[in-house]
C-alpha cells in the first residue's frame, strides 16, 4: 500500500513538528491515494512533552465539516520528539483499528502507518514534487 504526499506538503508538517519541543498532533486530509493537506491542532493531553491527544473539538469539527462537503479526514499525524518515527506502544495502545493513516514525525523523518485490527501496518509514502489540487 502507497500513499502520496507533496514534498511542500511534507516540509510543512516537519517544520511544525520542529518548531515545537512537545508532541505536535494534527489531521490528516485527502483520499486512499494522497495525502493533500493537513491542520495542525492542539495537544490537550496533560502530558505533551510524551503523549498526545487531539482537541476533540477540532476533531469533531472536521467531522462535522467532512459531512457538509468539506475535505476527507483520511488519519492523524503526531511526532515523537527524541523518539523514533514509528509507532510507540502507547500508540498501539490509543489507536482504534479503523483503517485511518497514521503519520508519525521524528527527527525529520516521517512514516505512514495504517491502524488496523492487527495493529499497525506500514504504508509507502511516496514523494510527489508538487502540491496536489
Amino acid at each position: 500500500m502507497r500513499c502520496e504526499i507533496s514534498r511542500s506538503l511534507l516540509d510543512a508538517i516537519l517544520a511544525a513538528a520542529a518548531a515545537e519541543r512537545h508532541e505536535i498532533c494534527g489531521l490528516l486530509f485527502g483520499d486512499e491515494t494522497a495525502i493533500t493537506g493537513w491542520r495542525q491542532t492542539a495537544n490537550v493531553h496533560p502530558d505533551p512533552a510524551r503523549y498526545f491527544e487531539i482537541d476533540p473539538a477540532a476533531l469533531f469539527a472536521a467531522m462535522r465539516a467532512e459531512r457538509a462537503g468539506g475535505p476527507r479526514l483520511i488519519g492523524y499525524v503526531h511526532s515523537h520528539p527524541g523518539g523514533r518515527a514509528e509507532p510507540s506502544p502507547t500508540d498501539a495502545e490509543a489507536a482504534q483499528p479503523d483503517d485511518r493513516l497514521w503519520m508519525i514525525v521524528a527527527d525529520d523523518q516521517a512514516t505512514l502507518w495504517r491502524a488496523a485490527a492487527a495493529g499497525f501496518r506500514p504504508v509507502e509514502l511516496v514523494l510527489t514534487p508538487v502540491a496536489a489540487a
